[in-house]
């Protein structure tokens, strides 16, 4: 008797596969879906292998995953795709509920992102007289908090994407922690409750987190599933550009980096000639620069 977690993947994708469209007339068109699912598939197969899945396993959670092929074709008993019913229908068969896990791990993080960020605030304008280890310690708490709930909400499937890679999920939830951490010990700096040399661990943080921000999305890939996609193709055009031209993704995470990089530089040399108090003005430039950049880039004119 064989061990199936020993079998070829291919063999075993390709079998259910096979069986997915069973009963399905291969017209030109389904052929082109079918394939297009494959090679998906076969990406997908992968991604859950290297999360520790037998190949037999990820072929089969992959293709449930799937869900039903009748409703990605024009067949008899698929929803009118190109109708805006046959999107909510769509959306119903394939709704993704939030596990309970999910649920209270984004509660238990919001109530401790919260709870330390106000914290730190009460300890910076002399409210709660806490000393300077405990307010370190406390925005690192809350820094902690709101880097989980980004990293484990992008970490969730949800109904119309697959889940996002642990390993960038936790590149996320990185940039979040040095990003709040950064930006907090630099507020904290600058309303007197830290002293000056502090600054030294705020700008490193703040600008990997910026470096690694860009990167993550610069280097983002599509993660819609099988029913999105096919279901797209039915649609007007998308004005996200980012989606349509990831070239210009790419041009906008180094523009970001060059605007961070810059303002932390100018940042630097106020701080030491005007001082701290205008100093940070260099930052809140630096961000209405970085949106107006966001909003020229990313949205086409409306037609």
């Amino acid at each position: 008797m064989t061990d199936d977690s020993h079998r070829p993947v291919g063999g075993d994708l390709h079998r259910l596969l096979d069986a997915a469209f069973a009963g399905v007339e291969m017209t030109p068109d389904a052929q082109d879906l079918k394939e297009e699912i494959r090679a998906n598939l076969l990406a997908r197969v992968a991604e859950l292998e290297a999360a520790g899945r037998s190949p037999a396993d990820a072929a089969r959670h992959a293709i449930d995953e799937l869900g039903d092929v009748h409703a990605l074709l024009d067949t008899p008993g698929a929803p009118a795709t190109g109708s805006p019913m046959g999107w909510e229908e769509a959306g119903r068969r394939h709704r993704v509920r939030p596990k309970p896990r999910f649920v209270v791990g984004i509660v238990v993080a919001a109530f401790t992102a919260t709870a330390g960020l106000v914290l730190t605030v009460l300890g910076a304008t002399g409210v709660l007289p806490l000393p300077i280890g405990i307010m370190i310690a406390v925005l690192g708490i809350g820094a902690t908090g709101v880097a989980w709930i980004v990293g484990d909400s992008l970490a969730q499937e949800t109904t119309t994407n697959h889940p996002m890679p642990a390993s960038r999920a936790g590149g996320y939830f990185l940039a979040s922690l040095l990003a709040v951490y950064g930006l907090g010990i630099g507020g904290l700096v600058a309303l007197g409750a830290l002293p000056m040399w502090a600054v030294a661990f705020a700008v490193p943080a703040t600008v990997a987190a910026i470096i690694l921000f860009a990167f993550l999305g610069a280097t983002q890939t599509n993660r819609n599933k099988a029913w999105v996609r096919a279901l797209q193709r039915t649609q007007p055009p998308m004005t996200n550009r980012f989606e349509q031209e990831p070239e210009t993704a790419a041009r906008f995470g180094i523009y970001t980096v060059v605007v961070w990089t810059v303002s932390s530089a100018v940042f630097l040399v106020l701080s030491f000639t005007v001082g701290w108090t205008w100093s940070w003005v260099t930052f809140l430039g630096g961000f209405a620069v970085w949106m107006v950049l966001l909003a020229r880039m990313q949205f086409r004119p409306s037609r």
